[in-house]
């Protein structure tokens, strides 16, 4: 699946803006002019490229060479063998690599990033084929503080260069990361012709004086009077579902819960019944589970090789919408999310 790259890259975004976030709790000048933390995506059809900006903590030239270029050496190609081979893109994080998965889509990936540490912002760049290079931005500071990850698309990745497909893979991986996530969309917004209200009065002293109008000059008026279109780009936020699981169930209502089973798994009823609670142990997690109120018209169909509906999430990016590992086969029609820190995104 393609589109873990969005998953990776926008994971990686959240790891620098809380790491960010802890050093402003202990430095309060930390986060000086660039002082809202977010994930920002956009695409350009022409150049073919899709671009994820976060105000992070950023890194130096050093951080790039150490924490890219590394990978780069080592651990792309193989990387890269592996995924043509048919390997399993849930596995990428777990071997360090999960900003390759970059590569899934694009033949080429530029770094441009900023750190309170360094005066200078760093370009680094490679095309996956075990080289890469690092130079100071001729443009200068242009982040404040942060990351910029640009990828050139291949030509068999072109579809992500749409609005709508950017949104659905954004929101579908990472709609309960805590930072604001936008898209830039295109809108198109109605303009006004701008009228004075000395203009109205002369327009209608002149309609008295002048009765016969012909229908060529109403037709006319008609027309000034339709509002133009303007095109405008606006940042939409993709992320707003809250992850109420993280929060203790007596601050959560009914009706919090009512509406997450609704939008987790799609039905129009509340649930017949739920539980919401914390497991300890060698792996700790959280979660909520839902019994439906009707059993699911498919229930028996694929019994044997059907997966649990409930969702598998690793520091709150989705990394499974369904597995069978938590719990028995004859419990499939359960719904849920289960959220653990300690698994390997």
């Amino acid at each position: 699946d393609k589109q873990v790259f969005l998953r990776e890259l926008i994971s990686n975004a959240a790891d620098a803006l809380e790491k960010a976030r802890f050093h402003s709790v202990q430095d309060e000048t930390f986060l000086g002019d660039t002082k809202d933390l977010e994930v920002k995506i956009e695409h350009d059809a022409d150049a073919k490229t899709i671009s994820i900006i976060d105000t992070g903590i950023g890194m130096s030239k050093a951080d790039l060479i150490n924490n890219l270029g590394t990978v780069a050496k080592s651990g792309t190609t193989n990387f890269l063998e592996a995924m043509a081979e048919g390997g399993d893109a849930n596995l990428i994080g777990q071997f360090g690599v999960g900003f390759y998965s970059a590569f899934l889509v694009a033949d080429k990936v530029s770094v441009t990033s900023k750190c309170n540490d360094d005066p200078v912002q760093h370009v680094w760049e490679s095309s996956a084929d075990a080289s890469f290079t690092v130079v100071d931005d001729p443009r200068g500071n242009t982040l404040g503080r942060g990351t910029r990850v640009t990828l050139h698309l291949k030509e068999d990745a072109h579809d992500y260069l749409s609005e709508d497909k950017l949104k659905e893979s954004a929101k579908k991986y990472s709609q309960f990361i805590q930072f604001p996530i936008y898209v830039k969309v295109k809108k198109e917004v109605d303009v006004e012709a701008e009228e004075d209200d000395d203009d109205d009065k002369e327009d209608e002293d002149e309609e008295q004086k002048d009765d016969v109008e012909t229908k060529d000059e109403e037709e006319k008026d008609e027309e000034d009077k339709k509002p133009k279109k303007k095109t405008v780009f606006e940042w939409e936020q993709v992320n707003t579902q809250k992850a109420i699981w993280l929060r203790a169930k007596e601050d959560v209502t009914e009706e919090e819960y009512n509406e997450f089973y609704k939008s987790i798994s799609k039905d129009y009823l509340d649930p017949l019944a739920y539980t919401h609670f914390n497991a300890e142990g060698e792996i700790e997690f959280k979660s909520i589970l839902f019994l439906p109120k009707k059993a699911p018209f498919d229930m028996m169909d694929n019994y044997w090789t059907k997966k649990s509906e409930v969702k598998l999430f690793v520091r709150r990016v989705l990394v499974a919408e369904k597995f069978d590992e938590l719990l028995p086969r004859y419990l499939n029609f359960v719904r849920g999310v289960l959220d653990s820190d300690d698994l390997p995104l």
